[in-house]
């Protein structure tokens, strides 16, 4: 009798796009219809539940992973599907991620009702986001704009910006893609103006690491290319102990078999920047992440978090 494998995710509409697609691929791989082999599960996490404040003051990336990794660790879900930008450096003992989904487009998305660009923007312009990444990185280059709390799904965002809260915001490509929306889309950002976060665009499916039947299915569902970006950027913010409370992004890019890192950290006012690039070896990863890490940890000094 074939395994069904109960499916742990938050319950947001574009969550639920990436648990479905995770089964999908079980299916597939089990030569089995998807109903008879995966089920969904929803569940509730603090960052879903509290909207009013931002992540940064109520706990960092842990609270969209919590409820669900202790699901997974009492063996009442399978695996968990997560947004890879939302998880902890570190993960609690027992579990592991090492199956990704071959990574959509990392750029972040300029979205406005007012402005073909975030240059175009007027003087003053209110820009809605609760991401400290990408409000340094705003106030690094346009000092004369004014940020503004913007917390909320997809759908939730898009109607603060109709109701004129913001005259501008920022959502992930990746995420607009995969829930069709990509006309919403005023313009992509490249990295060049503004670096992605860690991971973004990036779907990891968590498992136990005992759970060798699961790891035996996921290796098929596993993308390479992505386990390696996602394993540079990863090991760069490890160092820096980075969450949701510093102003972190990097982007890993592979050609052929070489990797090209491009990291950054900030300080929230985006008064203070340290960027450094590195390039090797794919198979490398991490230890070119580190190595990142490690110089501008030093050139930016102990006390550079403190206030974070």
């Amino acid at each position: 009798m074939q395994r069904r494998y109960r499916i742990g995710t938050r319950g947001s509409k574009l969550a639920l796009i990436q648990a479905n697609e995770v089964a999908r691929r079980i299916a597939l791989a089990s030569h089995a219809p998807v109903e008879d082999v995966t089920e969904i599960v929803v569940i509730s996490t603090a960052g879903d539940r509290v909207q009013d404040r931002a992540l940064s003051e109520i706990g960092g990336k842990g609270l969209f992973t919590q409820e669900i990794e202790e699901q997974l660790a009492d063996a009442r879900i399978d695996v968990a599907v997560h947004s890879m930008k939302d998880m902890p450096t570190v993960l609690p003992e027992g579990l592991v991620i090492d199956c990704f989904l071959e990574r959509a487009d990392p750029r972040d998305a300029f979205i406005s009702l007012r402005s073909g660009s975030l240059a175009a923007l007027p003087a003053g312009s209110r820009i809605g986001t609760s991401s400290l990444r990408r409000a340094a990185q705003v106030k690094a280059k346009r000092p004369d704009l004014e940020v503004v709390p913007f917390r909320g799904n997809v759908d939730t965002r898009l109607r603060k910006l109709e109701e004129g809260i913001a005259d501008a915001t920022f959502l992930a490509v990746a995420g607009l893609t995969r829930m069709g929306l990509l006309e919403r889309v005023t313009a992509p950002i490249q990295p060049e103006e503004m670096l992605p976060a860690v991971a973004q665009g990036a779907i990891g499916v968590e498992r136990r690491e005992a759970d060798d039947e699961a790891a035996h299915l996921l290796e098929k569902l596993n993308h390479t290319e992505t386990s390696l970006r996602v394993a540079a950027e990863r090991a760069f913010l490890a160092v820096l102990d980075g969450s949701c409370r510093t102003p972190i992004a990097a982007l890993a890019e592979i050609a052929g078999e070489r990797m090209r890192l491009r990291t950054m950290i900030l300080t929230p006012d985006g008064a203070e920047v340290h960027e450094t690039e590195r390039e090797g070896l794919a198979t490398d990863a991490v230890t070119l992440g580190i190595d990142a890490g490690e110089e501008l940890k030093g050139r930016a000094g102990p006390h550079f978090f403190d206030e974070v």
